[in-house]
């Protein structure tokens, strides 16, 4: 199979392989190994199908030795030379998506044509700073769930994962600072002053709207009316006419039957 790849993708080059998880299988590094045969550091990219948080639905991850960070771990020369027993486990790595111009200029025109342009921009940005705080609410989830396991022994501790989480602690803002909570009160004031006033306007202009509307189906029901009552006048008029005539021969054709009797 990798034979006829290289027939037909003569220019591209397979550096791994993914699976829909969505997330890591105690068969992974198995599979992982199998993959070695053709390139020396696959790549696992997991795919979510079904994402539950804005982003990029993908984690890629290589395949590394760490060291046990355990005292009773059993002795057995591995790769380094202390004899500390080593295990393989997937390294999480950055990855992004990208596209080539032909398509980000179809997706652009196709994103185009599916806007809707009665949504404003406010609430776009409210709406993704929703989104934005569930996938902040779920990370945090995610965090209190991995050094649970942690203290319970139930995983390892990770070295690495420890000191990016005390980097996250060190750039939290201190909420104690009276002028930090009333810079934090001022913004959200001004935000949701800024979504009240957008939706009174909104409500004016549908009213306006509205108002408008019934006034021009009121002057449309107001000329077909008159447009009935000009047809019903005219029709009126032929019916007048036509009896008049009807009339005048009526009594023409008496005045001449008259006549001919005075003849007699």
């Amino acid at each position: 199979m990798n034979d006829m790849f290289k027939k037909v993708n003569a220019k591209e080059k397979m550096i791994g392989w993914y699976h829909s998880g969505p997330k890591l299988r105690a068969s992974d590094l198995e599979i992982n190994e199998l993959f070695k045969r053709y390139t020396p550091n696959p790549v696992l990219v997991i795919v979510d199908v079904k994402p539950k948080d804005i982003g990029i639905p993908t984690d890629a991850y290589f395949a590394i030795e760490e060291i046990k960070d355990n005292i009773n771990a059993t002795f057995q020369f591995a790769n380094n030379q202390d004899g500390t027993a080593t295990t393989k486990t997937f390294m999480h790595v950055p990855s992004e998506i990208e596209a080539e111009e032909a398509e980000e200029i179809g997706v652009e025109h196709l994103l185009r044509d599916i806007k809707d342009n009665a949504v404003g921009t406010l609430s776009t940005r409210v709406t993704d700073q929703l989104h934005s705080l569930k996938g902040l609410q779920a990370r945090l989830e995610e965090i209190r769930d991995y050094l649970g396991k942690v203290v319970a022994g139930t995983l390892p501790v990770n070295h690495q994962i420890v000191y990016n989480l005390q980097d996250i602690f060190n750039l939290l803002p201190n909420l104690g600072v009276q002028e930090m909570t009333r810079s934090f009160s001022v913004k959200t004031n001004d935000q949701l002053l800024v979504v009240y006033l957008s939706s009174l306007i909104r409500a004016v202009i549908a009213l306006h709207n509205l108002i408008n509307n019934k006034i021009e189906n009121m002057r449309s029901e107001g000329a077909a009316e008159g447009k009935e009552e000009k047809k019903d006048e005219k029709e009126k008029k032929e019916d007048g006419a036509a009896g008049e005539k009807k009339e005048g021969d009526k009594e023409g054709g008496k005045e001449a039957d008259d006549k001919k009797e005075g003849k007699k």
